[in-house]
């Protein structure tokens, strides 16, 4: 906690790039409003000010040090810090802000019950929103293509015809191994581009992939932030390909044999195919989005600045 009697409390179910910059950086923009984040583990050195930390007995209940929570704000209900957060603002009647951290598949976990979903763009609000009538929408867009459009000016001399690397998807359950597998291992060894696993590629199965590609001669990248790459980037459906489209690198999709709902991701989010021109930089909008998700956080509970 920060400060006595937390009025907003922040609901953390991980740590990846996108959910922190979704998620947490509106603290920045909060000034000296009390709040509360709800994680699996000690996060007080990302955060700025001073905090203490306590650990929660029990999730069933709204803890006695949040009762003055007015507002809450988490990535959606679907896992456990989100799913007691929601629960927790239910009982107190406090609004529960939804912040999309992420590109959208039809996969995804549907909106909690009454939320406010802060949405990168309007067709994401439809999309997610799935005309329910419990569920309002704002657009404020991505912190992280906002803070990717940061960067663009160190990626001038990043050529299309550069050796690009393919962003693995192989642990994502919206599609089967045989078309996110073979879509990988084809373009990685037609075009000599490198394969970059992600994180969450830990699993027996993809690690015995990936042992299978380094002896069929497929390159894999070196770990580390996905702008630092600075080359081309191709994938499936990754968030990373708009996030590099937004830091100035050309960037591509393409997959074997996609199902009609990676067609219509490709569509609403604009992308381009391999072989054609890149992946045009998203438009973004006028306020940053830390500081746009912050303002309707203030406005719910009454704050002023």
């Amino acid at each position: 906690m920060r400060g006595i009697e937390p009025a907003v409390l922040f609901a953390l179910d991980a740590t990846t790039p996108t959910a922190l910059a979704s998620v947490l950086e509106p603290l920045a923009h909060l000034g000296d409003t009390p709040v509360a984040v709800l994680a699996p583990h000690d996060v007080a050195s990302r955060l700025p000010g001073d905090w203490t930390v306590r650990p929660l007995d029990s999730v069933t209940t709204v803890p006695r040090g949040l009762r003055d929570v007015r507002a809450v704000v988490s990535a959606g209900h679907f896992l456990a810090a989100g799913f007691a957060a929601h629960v927790w603002a239910e009982a107190l009647g406090a609004e529960y802000f939804v912040v999309q951290h992420g590109l959208l598949t039809p996969f995804m976990a549907p909106l909690a019950p009454r939320s406010r979903l802060l949405a990168f763009s309007d067709r994401d609000a439809q999309f997610w929103r799935s005309s329910r009538t419990d569920v309002t929408a704002h657009v404020v867009g991505s912190q992280l293509l906002w803070s990717a459009a940061d960067r663009g000016r160190e990626n001038s001399s990043v050529s299309a015809t550069d050796e690009p690397v393919f962003l693995g998807q192989l642990h994502g359950a919206e599609l089967p191994r045989r078309i996110s597998g073979s879509t990988a291992q084809r373009f990685c060894l037609q075009t000599g581009a490198e394969y970059r696993p992600h994180p969450a590629e830990v699993d027996r199965l993809s690690k015995f992939q990936h042992s299978m590609w380094r002896r069929r001669g497929v390159g894999f990248a070196k770990p580390g932030a996905l702008l630092d790459e600075r080359r081309p980037v191709v994938s499936i459906f990754s968030t990373g390909v708009l996030e590099a489209a937004a830091a100035g690198i050309p960037s591509w999709v393409t997959c074997e044999r996609p199902p009609m709902w990676v067609r219509e991701f490709w569509d609403r989010y604009e992308l381009s195919m391999w072989g054609s021109r890149p992946t045009s930089p998203p438009v973004l909008p006028d306020i940053e989005p830390a500081r746009a998700i912050a303002q309707h956080v203030e406005a719910a509970v009454g704050g002023e600045r």
